[in-house]
């Protein structure tokens, strides 16, 4: 090794002779060479650093513009408000026509509004697959899908679904006042008059009298 700095401080003269770099220069270079080689050696070994650009939107909360709609704009809401209405206004009607009552007021509260039955037809598929176990047996494995699709009839220039019928919404109680609601015969006939044309059980029907 030592040699080898001896031979690095000597360089060629064109004739072929050797002499010697001056001390401070030799010094400068080997510096340098030390400082490049530790540089090099440092990068080789230090773990590779790999830059990776996180997207915002991973691990943020996601939020969406939900639009509340109030009770009084929503459609399903209005249609029941209306059939609650139309059978008040037809109930007490007739029960201010039966002997005795007067002054009736009727308020009907329902599940929901009218339900719409649509055809469908049923599609049933069937699969037979014979599966193998490992002791060199067999067995038969049967599969049975059933999915149904709404019928479609083409009305115009579009495509509507076929309606076989609408059901009436259900009545979930029925509240009644009306004067000579105090006689129990009267209000035996209002309860089942209620009961009779919304096709109601009487026990959710209440009659009170009015004052």
């Amino acid at each position: 090794m030592k040699q080898i700095f001896k031979n690095f401080f000597r360089t060629k003269d064109t004739t072929g002779g050797n002499h010697p770099i001056s001390k401070k220069t030799g010094y400068i270079i080997v510096l340098g060479l030390i400082g490049l080689m530790i540089i090099i050696l440092s990068n080789f070994f230090s773990p590779a650093k790999e830059e990776v650009e996180l997207d915002p939107t991973i691990n943020s909360p996601q939020t969406e513009d939900i639009e509340v709609t109030s009770a009084e704009e929503s459609p399903l809401t209005s249609d029941v408000a209306e059939l609650e209405k139309n059978y008040e206004q037809d109930l007490q009607g007739m029960l201010n026509k039966i002997q005795g009552v007067t002054d009736a007021e009727v308020m009907v509260n329902l599940e929901s509004t009218k339900v719409n039955i649509y055809e469908k037809n049923l599609i049933i598929g069937e699969q037979s697959t014979d599966e193998n176990d490992r002791n060199g047996g067999t067995r038969k494995v049967d599969d049975r899908t059933e999915e149904s699709q709404i019928v479609f009839v083409r009305q115009g220039d579009k495509e509507v679904p076929l309606l076989v019928k609408t059901e009436r919404p259900k009545v979930s109680g029925v509240f009644v006042v009306a004067k000579g609601a105090d006689h129990a015969t009267v209000k035996s006939w209002i309860v089942e008059a209620v009961s009779r044309v919304l096709d109601v059980p009487t026990h959710r029907v209440s009659v009170m009298p009015k004052s």
